[in-house]
């Protein structure tokens, strides 16, 4: 790439990464009644639903992310810095895709996973978008935009899957009473 187009594309990167939805999801999964379309855990039953059904039950900054393949600051989804023992559901159907688990540290600022729970929770596909070449991971059953997954991860895997908060909701596993 000439030298002259690097900073214009990396001045537009920024500014997509600032001016993205800075929100939290404050959404607590209580019930299966908060996904519409979720029975069970068969990964099979796909959620379809038009625009506007969406648009009511997701906050915009959710919208944003899930529905129109946007990305959430760095630093600023509440499940980054984040460290209870769980599992990280879809906030747009409930299907289950991270083990707390598979869970580290990556320093760049979104949860990263080396692992999905199943390889049927999510899907992937090319993303040439801000002109780069990445693969993208989308909620298998809603087709809901999670993040990238980049291969710079932990071993033995090697996979590092950063996914933003704003995507997930996140289900506390039950403390044994002592």
């Amino acid at each position: 790439m000439p030298r002259k187009f690097a900073l214009p594309i990396l001045l537009v990167i920024i500014l997509a990464l600032f001016l993205s939805p800075r929100c939290c999801n404050e959404v607590s999964p209580d019930s299966n009644d908060q996904y519409p379309g979720q029975e069970g855990d068969d990964m099979t039953n796909k959620v379809v639903k038009t625009d506007e059904e969406w648009w009511q039950i997701l906050t915009s900054e959710q919208y944003e992310v899930t529905r129109k393949k946007g990305t959430e600051p760095p630093f600023t989804g509440q499940f980054y810095d984040f460290h209870e023992q769980g599992t990280y559901i879809c906030v747009c159907c409930g299907n289950t895709l991270f083990s707390s688990e598979a869970k580290f540290d990556s320093g760049t600022g979104w949860p990263s996973f080396w692992a999905p729970i199943s390889d049927q929770s999510i899907q992937t596909a090319i993303d040439t978008g801000f002109g780069m070449v990445r693969t993208e991971v989308m909620c298998q059953r809603c087709d809901a935009h999670l993040g990238h997954v980049f291969e710079d991860g932990p071993p033995p895997i090697g996979f590092r899957y950063c996914i933003n908060s704003i995507a997930l909701d996140f289900v506390e596993t039950e403390k044994e009473n002592e």
